[in-house]
C-alpha cells in the first residue's frame, strides 16, 4: 500500500541523481566540477547531468569529464584561467595552495599573480608551467577534491593568506568542515600531513562537536610533549586541548 502523502512519518522522497547534481553544483563554490566529485552517485547519471548543464549553460565543458562554472562580472561572464584547466585535467592529484587556495575557499578575493598548487608527484606536471607547484605532498591526498585539498594546505599554513579577521576564518573553515563526510575524509588522509595540521583539524573537529572516534586518531598522532603555532587559528576554543603554543 502506498504511503499517504499527508501522513507526517511518511519518508519524503528521495532526490534523483539529475536533482542531486544541480542542487550541488547551485549550492556548491568550487568552480571546477569533474565526475569524481560524484562518486557516490550513478556514474552514467551523473555524465548525462553535467552535459545537460554544459547544454544550458550553467557550466561549460573545459576537458575530458572537467566542466568550469562561470561567475558573473561587470564585464559578463568569467571564463576559466588556463592553468587552472591544466590543473583539472592532470593526472596527477593537484590542489590550490597558498593565495589560490585562500581564493577557492572564500577566505579572499584576491587573485596570485602565479597560481600556487600542490601535488604527491615528485615533480611539477608539465602542464602547469607558469604556476608555482609545491610537491611531495603526502599520497594520502589521492581521491581528495579541490577544496577538500585547499583545506589541508590552508591548515598548513595556519590560515595566513585569509583575509577575514581570525574568528570570521574559523567560522567558514568551520561551515566547510561541516559539509556532508567532509571532516572524516580530511582526518583520514590528514594522518600523513604535518603534526600542525593534525592538531588544528583536531581543534576544528572540537569545535564541529565531533564525537571522540572521530578525533581519537588524530589526538594519538600527536607528540604530547610537542606544541604547534595554530598561526590565525589560535583563538580556537580548544586549541589549548590540542596543543597550541
Amino acid at each position: 500500500m502506498a504511503q499517504d502523502p499527508k501522513d507526517p512519518g511518511a519518508k519524503p522522497p528521495k532526490p534523483s541523481t539529475a536533482a542531486t547534481v544541480r542542487d550541488r553544483v547551485a549550492r556548491g563554490e568550487a568552480d571546477y566540477w569533474r565526475h569524481s566529485d560524484f562518486a557516490d552517485l550513478p556514474a552514467s547519471a551523473v555524465a548525462m547531468t553535467l552535459s545537460r548543464l554544459a547544454g544550458e549553460g550553467v557550466l561549460r565543458r573545459v576537458g575530458k569529464g572537467v566542466y568550469y562554472r562561470p561567475h558573473q562580472t561587470s564585464l559578463g561572464p568569467s571564463g576559466p584561467a588556463g592553468t587552472a584547466v591544466a590543473a583539472q585535467t592532470l593526472r596527477a592529484p593537484v590542489h590550490p595552495a597558498g593565495l589560490s587556495a585562500a581564493n577557492v575557499l572564500g577566505l579572499s578575493t584576491q587573485n596570485p599573480r602565479r597560481a600556487e598548487y600542490a601535488t604527491p608527484a615528485a615533480g611539477p606536471p608539465t602542464g602547469l608551467r607558469g604556476a608555482v607547484v609545491h610537491t611531495g605532498r603526502p599520497a594520502g591526498r589521492a581521491g581528495l577534491s579541490a577544496e577538500d585539498g585547499a583545506i589541508l594546505e590552508t591548515l598548513r599554513e595556519r590560515a595566513r593568506h585569509s583575509d577575514l579577521s581570525s574568528r570570521r576564518t574559523i567560522e567558514r573553515l568551520l561551515r566547510l568542515l561541516s559539509e556532508e563526510d567532509r571532516f572524516g575524509r580530511l582526518a583520514a588522509a590528514a594522518l600523513e600531513e604535518p603534526p600542525r595540521v593534525r592538531a588544528i583539524l583536531g581543534a576544528l573537529g572540537e569545535e564541529l562537536g565531533m564525537p571522540e572516534s572521530r578525533l581519537a586518531p588524530l589526538r594519538r598522532s600527536l607528540n604530547p610533549l610537542s606544541r604547534f603555532d595554530f598561526g590565525a587559528l589560535g583563538s580556537l576554543r580548544f586549541a589549548d586541548r590540542w596543543q597550541a603554543r
